[in-house]
C-alpha cells in the first residue's frame, strides 16, 4: 500500500495532487464528473476584493505543446466566493487553498483578511505573478516589492501563506528568498510564461490582450528547473506545477523537490486528469520502489530537503 499523504507548511493532504488556480474554477463543473474528495486539494480561481470583468476577447489561443490564455483574472469577487463558492467546496474532504489577487497591497490584504477565519479555508496562495493583467507583474518583478506585500499579508492572517512565483524574472530564487523574508510559509511554481500568437490574416495578435500566459507540456522543463532551484536554495516547501499531465510528470516534480503538485492545463483536455494523476502517481511510486510520496521527495536530495522536512 503506497502512502500518498503529503504534509507541508501546516497542511496535511491525503495526497499531493491539487488543481492549479485559474484552470478549475471553483470546482462545480468537475464535481458533476467525480468526487472532489479524491483530490488532495483545490487551489481556486483567483479571488479579488471586488468583481473583475477580465480582458477583452479573444482570451485563449492554441500553442505548440500547450495554450495561451489572457483571461485577466475574471472573478465574481470576495463576497460571492464567501457566500456561494466556499460553502459548496466545504462539502468535500480536501484542502481549499484560496488564490488571492489584487491591484495593490491594500487589495490583496483585504481579501486575505476576508478569507482568514472563514470555515473551510486551509491556506492562501498570493498570486503576485499573473502576466495577463496590466499590474500583474508589479510585485514579482521587484523582490523587495514582493517582500513588502508578503509582510502585509502575513500580518493579516495566521493561515499558511503560499506565494506563486513567476518564471518571467531574471532570478526566481531571489524572488523566493524575498518572499521567505516576508513571512511566506511555502512557494508555488510556476505561473505561466509570457507569450504571443499572431494571426496572419489580420496581421495582428490573436489575443485581445496581445500577450498571454503560456502553459501546458511545453513549459514543463522550465517548471522543473525552477522548482528544483527553489527547493534546493530557498528553504521553503514548494508546490510544483507546469505541464503536469501524467503521474510520471507528477513524480518528476516531486523528485525535483515539490512537496505537492498542481494540475492545470491538462484539465482542459481531460476533465478527469486530476483523479487520474492521483492513481497514476501511486503506480509510478510503486514502479520505482517508493513506499510513499514523502520517501520519493526525500530520496532525490536529502540534504536539501532536511531544512523543510
Amino acid at each position: 500500500m503506497i502512502d500518498l499523504s503529503a504534509s507541508f507548511a501546516g497542511l496535511s493532504l491525503k495526497n499531493p495532487v491539487l488543481t492549479a488556480s485559474g484552470t478549475f474554477g471553483y470546482g462545480r463543473e468537475a464535481a458533476e464528473l467525480y468526487d472532489l474528495s479524491l483530490l488532495g486539494g483545490v487551489m481556486v480561481k483567483g479571488v479579488s476584493r471586488e468583481p473583475w470583468s477580465g480582458n477583452a476577447p479573444a482570451r485563449v489561443a492554441r500553442a505548440p505543446g500547450g495554450m495561451l490564455n489572457a483571461i485577466g483574472l475574471q472573478n465574481p469577487g470576495l463576497t460571492h466566493f464567501l457566500e456561494v463558492d466556499l460553502p459548496f467546496l466545504r462539502r468535500y474532504e480536501m484542502a481549499v487553498v484560496v488564490n488571492v489577487v489584487g491591484h495593490d497591497v491594500e487589495g490583496f490584504v483585504d481579501v486575505v483578511r476576508g478569507v482568514t477565519g472563514a470555515p473551510g479555508v486551509a491556506a492562501i496562495e498570493l498570486n503576485i505573478s499573473c502576466p495577463n493583467v496590466k499590474d500583474g507583474l508589479l510585485f514579482s518583478q521587484d523582490p523587495q516589492s514582493a517582500r513588502r506585500l508578503v509582510e502585509a499579508a502575513r500580518q493579516a492572517t495566521d493561515l499558511p501563506l503560499i506565494v506563486k512565483v513567476s518564471p518571467n524574472v531574471t532570478d526566481p530564487v531571489e524572488l523566493g528568498l524575498a518572499c521567505r523574508e516576508g513571512g511566506a510559509d511555502a512557494l508555488s511554481a510556476i505561473n505561466t510564461l509570457v507569450g504571443i500568437a499572431i494571426d496572419p490574416a489580420r496581421r495582428a495578435p490573436v489575443l485581445g490582450n496581445r500577450t498571454g500566459g503560456l502553459s501546458g507540456p511545453a513549459v514543463k522543463p522550465v517548471g522543473l528547473r525552477i522548482v528544483y532551484d527553489l527547493a534546493a536554495q530557498v528553504g521553503l516547501p514548494v508546490v510544483g506545477m507546469g505541464g503536469i499531465e501524467t503521474g510520471r510528470d507528477a513524480l518528476e516534480y516531486i523528485l525535483a523537490g515539490a512537496r505537492a503538485i498542481a494540475v492545470g492545463t491538462a484539465v482542459f483536455r481531460d476533465p478527469y486528469a486530476p483523479p487520474r494523476i492521483v492513481r497514476e502517481l501511486e503506480a509510478e511510486l510503486e514502479r520505482y520502489g517508493f513506499d510513499s510520496a514523502a520517501q520519493a521527495w526525500a530520496a532525490a536530495n536529502p540534504q536539501a530537503r532536511e531544512a523543510v522536512s
